[in-house]
């Protein structure tokens, strides 16, 4: 006997024969696959539950790091049997159905046997076919716990239409078991789970009814009633029906002739005189059924473990309501679905594709999931600014004392920007240029010069400072300028970058990388973007632009030891001095073409 403790009250019958809820308990519903095929199919709200976390799984798919070579060899092996495709349809199979695999075949290979990795060699995989559960017998499920195929059926058996039958051993297997059952006298039965729809299958379906409900109201929305003396006992004969008939109609048309209804007496009750046809119009109050019907979805979102601005493509409204959180919070699920549920399912298949793909197994071969959720372009500048500034901070900028060595991070920090995509074309550039670690022997050389008391960058005396770029299509930008109507150009057009009252040293300032400017230190502002005209300082009109590049460069050789007079650095070119109408100016579009940086002593004029 099973005693469970719980609330009572004797009063008002709580936790009593008398409560309600006394009588209610859960029981398993069974949802064969000929309801599940039919509801993906007919129903938008079923499919959506099933397709958008697979979907959203494969989406972005994953980064491989290893060597360039390797990597273009896996990606083609990938994209040669189409492996995000058919991982994505073999989970939503999964979903649907409560299970699918992924039927791996190798050339030469009996499939009935198991696969010996080392056999595997370059051009090996010949094919991947992906089956729901209902496609594929079983054998007896292994039920040894030594076993590293514990838990899986001893063979797949997939039976052709012509009656061929074909036995697959289950380490040639991609095997997804659907929602988990965590009770093994039910999966260990099988060794399936159950679909994502047995488990949403109410909260889905209350919404349906909702949705259906509702739209059968929309005809009914407006009735007009009309109330008639004697009604029963013209019904009551066929010549009384045929002189109702007639007479509502004759009536209706009047109505859609002259938007008049045209009754009979006054529409008093009785039977004499006064009395007469009654009309009456009734609407239906649809105040309150979108939100009704948004209740309804929200749980069957809930349920389906998806956020309802995912589930309805629909931003929310709202003062200071974006979504983004609850949009962060469910990719962040998503990626642990992705971590903790496909890694481990696609371990034999990426075995595979790798000895496939370069030949043998690479131990430093791996990949990383890309990431679902993008920042925006400011959000980047930011977390850029950040990663620039702890590198400073462990390589001992700004005067502090190093935590390791330059050389030691220059490899790590590099790879860390070419994995994340902020400097596109970085890597090639690295092969090209050479990272800090190939120019050891210039800092040998350094350091000799340093022992030997001569005077070298690192002991520059400080001084005054000024840093410009010319603008070396000029050109563009006067014939721009004259045809808006300024006149007086200046005759060295240029982009100041810094100018310090305060003397430094300049070799702390450093230089710009080489992956950010041509081999001549040239660099390009690419044409458009946010370009304005105003009066700056004693110029009544500057060129102003937006540049990561140059504001980045600035604040670098602030943090050095410069100073500069205003708390925001703004690039921008000095166009004139004479009087302009800046309301009628349309600012210039095209590209700047920017010099190598210029370093001078300040000149106070």
């Amino acid at each position: 006997m099973q005693i469970i403790d719980s609330l009572k009250s004797l009063v008002t019958g709580l936790g009593t024969s008398k409560d309600k809820t006394v009588s209610q308990v859960f029981g398993y519903k069974f949802v064969g696959p000929e309801e599940l095929n039919a509801m993906h199919r007919s129903d938008w709200l079923a499919r959506k539950v099933v397709d958008i976390i697979p979907n959203d799984m494969t989406r972005e798919w994953r980064d491989w790091q290893a060597e360039n070579d390797q990597i273009e060899k896996i990606e083609a092996v990938e994209k040669t049997f189409n492996v995000q495709g058919k991982v994505n349809l073999a989970l939503q199979k999964d979903r649907l159905f409560g299970g699918a695999v992924i039927v791996i075949g190798i050339k030469g290979d009996d499939p009935a046997e198991e696969l010996d990795l080392d056999r595997v060699k370059a051009g090996s995989l010949e094919y991947l076919h992906v089956l729901s559960r209902h496609d594929v017998a079983i054998g007896e499920l292994i039920r040894d716990v030594t076993s590293p195929l514990y838990g899986e059926p001893t063979y797949y058996e997939v039976t052709s239409s012509q009656g061929n039958r074909a036995k697959v051993h289950p380490s040639r297997v991609v095997r997804f078991t659907g929602v988990r059952v965590l009770d093994d006298r039910t999966t260990m039965a099988d060794g399936w789970g159950d679909s994502i729809l047995q488990i949403v299958y109410d909260a889905v379906q209350n919404a349906a009814s909702a949705q259906a409900h509702i739209a059968a109201l929309i005809p009914e929305a407006k009735q007009d009633i009309i109330y008639i003396p004697g009604l029963s006992e013209y019904a009551a004969t066929t010549a009384g029906q045929t002189k109702l008939t007639n007479r509502f109609t004759y009536a209706n048309m009047a109505k859609s002739m002259f938007n008049m209804l045209l009754l009979d007496g006054t529409g008093q009750p009785g039977t004499g005189k006064e009395a007469g046809e009654k009309w009456e119009q009734k609407q239906i109050n649809f105040a309150n059924l979108p939100e009704l019907m948004q209740q309804f979805l929200k749980i069957a979102a809930g349920a389906a473990d998806i956020t309802l601005i995912r589930l309805l493509q629909d931003a929310p409204s709202g003062l200071g309501s974006n979504g983004d959180s609850a949009l962060q919070s469910y990719y962040d699920n998503v990626s642990a679905r992705q971590r903790t549920e496909l890694t481990p399912a696609m371990t034999r298949l990426d075995e595979v594709i790798i000895r496939s793909a370069v030949g043998r197994r690479d131990p430093a071969i791996y990949y990383d999931w890309s990431p679902l959720w993008s920042l925006s372009d400011k959000e980047k500048a930011e977390v850029f600014k950040m990663k620039a500034d702890a590198a400073r901070a462990i390589v001992g900028g700004n005067g502090q004392q190093p935590i390791i060595p330059p050389e030691a991070l220059s490899d790590a920090f590099v790879n860390r920007l070419v994995e994340d995509g902020d400097l596109p074309g970085l890597e090639a550039a690295i092969e090209e240029f050479g990272r800090l670690a190939d120019q050891e022997e210039e800092e040998i050389d350094l350091q000799a010069a340093v022992a030997n008391n001569q005077q070298v960058a690192a002991d520059a005396a400080p001084r005054t400072l000024y840093v410009r770029r010319d603008v070396l299509n000029a050109d563009a930008i006067r014939k721009w300028a004259k045809a808006q109507g300024i006149t007086d150009i200046e005759p060295d057009l240029h982009v100041t970058i810094i100018y310090s009252r305060r003397p430094m040293d300049w070799i702390k300032a450093g230089n710009v990388g080489e992956w950010n400017q041509d081999k001549n230190g040239q660099i390009t502002i690419p044409a458009g973007g946010p370009r304005v005209v105003e009066p700056l300082g004693g110029m009544t009109a500057v060129l102003m632009f937006a540049s990561s590049l140059l504001s980045w460069r600035h604040e670098e050789i602030v943090r050095a030891g410069a100073s500069h007079d205003f708390p925001d650095y703004q690039p921008h070119i000095s166009l004139t001095k004479a009087s302009v109408e800046l309301s009628k100016i349309e600012p210039y579009r095209g590209e700047i073409v920017l010099g190598p940086e210029i370093f001078e002593p300040l000149k106070e004029d």
